[in-house]
């Protein structure tokens, strides 16, 4: 199956851990969006690449086969993810995405982040980013802006629990893309 995939929610729903399952069950590679998003920095996250690099790049490392990308690339990469044979959308509760967000950032930077760390304010500044998700005036990628995108899209969209175990999410993926439709059970959200 040379399928195109596209996987999107809130930072810490659990994106690029399905990604990377995803990736596995089709045999294509994973594009993370984050490293075409980001210059490679030492404080990682900080230096944004320019939107046409981060489409080129992203372009040529897709090829001409079956790809998954996981992450955010609506509003900048909007062409690279339209070939999608299928949106992945995770959603979680905002306590939970703040909790796993807060034990990756600790297990990927460790002291850097804690008071007095070169990381701390970006550490701080990102968190609290990641917690306006759900805010409706947020200017940033929210819960709303995601919404607001995907009902402009003609691939199939599957919305999916990000607390599912990633295994069932790449079942109910896989079926949505084999039949086209996902039993209302396997949604999660229900």
């Amino acid at each position: 199956m040379s399928a195109r995939v596209y996987i999107t929610g809130g930072s810490g729903t659990g994106t690029t851990t399905l990604g990377r399952a995803m990736a596995e069950a089709l045999n294509v590679p994973l594009l993370d969006t984050d490293d075409f998003y980001w210059l490679p920095t030492p404080s990682p996250f900080t230096v944004k690449r320019p939107a046409a690099e981060r489409v080129a790049l992203m372009t040529a490392a897709q090829g001409q086969g079956g790809w998954v990308v996981a992450g955010s690339a609506d509003g900048w990469g909007d062409a690279v993810i339209a070939a999608a044979d299928l949106i992945v959308f995770l959603r979680l509760r905002t306590a939970m995405r703040m909790m796993r967000l807060r034990e990756r950032e600790a297990l990927r930077f460790g002291p850097r982040i804690l008071p007095g760390g070169d990381m701390e304010r970006t550490h701080r500044a990102f968190l609290d980013w990641a917690a306006a998700y759900d805010n409706l005036y947020f200017g940033g990628r929210s819960l709303h802006r995601h919404l607001s995108w995907l009902s402009t899209q003609t691939a199939p969209i599957l919305e999916l629990a990000g607390d599912l175990p990633t295994a069932d999410q790449v079942a109910a993926s896989l079926h949505k893309l084999s039949s086209g439709s996902v039993p209302e059970a396997e949604s999660g959200l229900g």
